[in-house]
């Protein structure tokens, strides 16, 4: 069995009297399960992590998704309690491990979170409380029922022509579970845009030119990877580019031997 190693954002946690560095299983199961991977937690410790050694070891990255924002300062804007909570070691662990991933090549598939650290990390911004914009939808999760009523598949989103996902789904609609109160707003230079909800919301993006997968959605396919085959398919798609750049090292490395 080939999984190789991909790296996975946590977020760091006060609870039971510790800090813990964690993120939720259901990334984790869809990284197994769906894009046949071996997931590694990777702590929040941001320059202390010599994040070039780490990308030397792995073959893919996964940076998930959270309950707490990109720190407004990391692009240009203000903080406030309305828009917390904040994890500041995982923005300084996630931001240059992004920059690292795409300059080397390294695959990357970045989840709700994930997509926005993406657009800050490659010089874009963010819009916050989207939904109080004028014709907008709300994306926001339904107060008050279960985790499956609050992650069910309810969103339209469009894919572009000519875009990676577009070579995953085909051009056009597909249904997602798309769950934020901010997102894109200035799109960093280095990337397309690759999917837009009916309000024209930034729903996916890629790094033009990447010379592997590199890809960000708002939207939460890790939940139903087990049974949505629209959700699966991003993940295999990701195990895919991870698995090939797995064995073009592993050709790199025989053929200097």
């Amino acid at each position: 069995m080939n999984q190789p190693l991909v790296a996975v954002s946590t977020d760091t946690k006060a609870f039971e009297n510790y800090v813990w560095h964690a993120t939720p299983e259901q990334y984790l199961e869809a990284a197994v399960s769906a894009a046949g991977v071996f997931p590694v937690l990777i702590p929040s410790f941001g320059k202390r992590l010599d994040l070039d050694a780490l990308l030397a070891a792995v073959d893919g990255v996964m940076v998930t998704g959270s309950k707490s924002n990109v720190h407004p300062s990391l692009y240009g804007g203000e903080a406030s309690e309305a828009n917390g909570p904040y994890d500041p070691a995982r923005d300084a662990t996630t931001l240059p491990l992004i920059r690292k991933a795409v300059e080397r090549g390294v695959p990357l598939l970045a989840i709700c979170r994930g997509i926005q650290e993406m657009n800050v990390a490659l010089g874009g911004t963010l819009a916050t409380e989207i939904q109080e914009r004028e014709g907008a939808i709300d994306h926001r999760a339904p107060a008050g029922v279960s985790q499956s009523e609050r992650f069910a598949i309810r969103q339209k989103v469009s894919i572009q022509p000519g875009s990676c996902l577009a070579g995953i789904f085909g051009a056009g609609d597909i249904q997602v579970n798309s769950l934020h109160r901010q997102g894109v707003d200035r799109l960093g230079p280095r990337l397309d845009v690759e999917a837009v909800a009916e309000d024209g919301t930034v729903e996916a993006v890629s790094v033009r030119g990447a010379p592997a997968f590199a890809v960000g959605v708002q939207w939460h396919p890790e939940y139903w990877a087990h049974k949505d085959d629209t959700s699966r398919r991003i993940f295999e798609a990701f195990g895919d580019a991870v698995r090939t750049h797995s064995a073009m090292r592993t050709t790199a490395r025989q053929a200097a031997e």
